[in-house]
Order: C-alpha cells, then structure tokens, then sequence
C-alpha cells in the first residue's frame, strides 16, 4: 500500500508538472490558430503520460520477465540455452509495445 501511494504521488507531482508545460504551449499555438488551447494541452499531456506509463509499465514487465529467466538459469544451469531464446523474444515483444506507445505519441505531436 505504501509503494502505490508513492506511485501514485510521484504521477500527480508530474503531472502538476507536466500541466504548466501543456499550458504554456497550447496557448503559444492557439495565436497561431488552429485548434484550441485546451485542446492541444489535453493532447500535449495525453502523449506525454502515455508514453511515460507505456515506458515504466514496459521496464517493470522488462525486469519481472528478465529476474525469471536468471532465477531459472540458476536453479538449472543447463537449460541457460533453451531459456535464453525465449527470454529475449519476450522482451522484444515488450519493447515493442512501448515502441508503439512512442509512434501513437509521434503522432498526437502531428496534430498540434
């Protein structure tokens, strides 16, 4: 319960954080015309914290699957080659998933 709430602290430290940024660009580009202020800040601060999630939800994931593998390779040596293989497709498959977080955010930045 204390690790959620120092989680949970740290996300809204940042995204009081990240709020002023959004702020001060969405109004930047809204003299310039186009969409709304508030509209291109709520975009600014989607990409934003999607990416971040992606990327600490993606290390955890990284870590959890990478500490497995090693627990396994030293409880059995031997099959250090069979777990190996499979270790490092899953975190391929994870990275990709955070690489996909990066293009969806690319993509929202195209917007504004």
């Amino acid at each position: 319960m204390k690790r959620f709430l120092t989680v949970l602290m740290l996300l809204g430290i940042l995204v009081g954080l990240t709020y002023g940024v959004a702020l001060a660009a969405g109004e930047e580009h809204a003299a310039a015309g186009g969409l709304d202020a508030s509209v291109k800040q709520a975009i600014a601060l989607a990409a934003g914290l999607g990416l971040g999630i992606a990327a600490m939800g993606g290390a955890l994931g990284q870590g959890k699957g990478l500490a497995a593998a090693l627990e396994g390779i030293a409880r059995n040596p031997g099959a250090a080659g069979q777990i190996l293989t499979p270790m490092l497709i899953g975190l391929a498959f994870i990275e990709s998933l955070v690489i996909y977080s990066l293009v969806i955010s690319f993509l929202l930045f195209a917007k504004l």
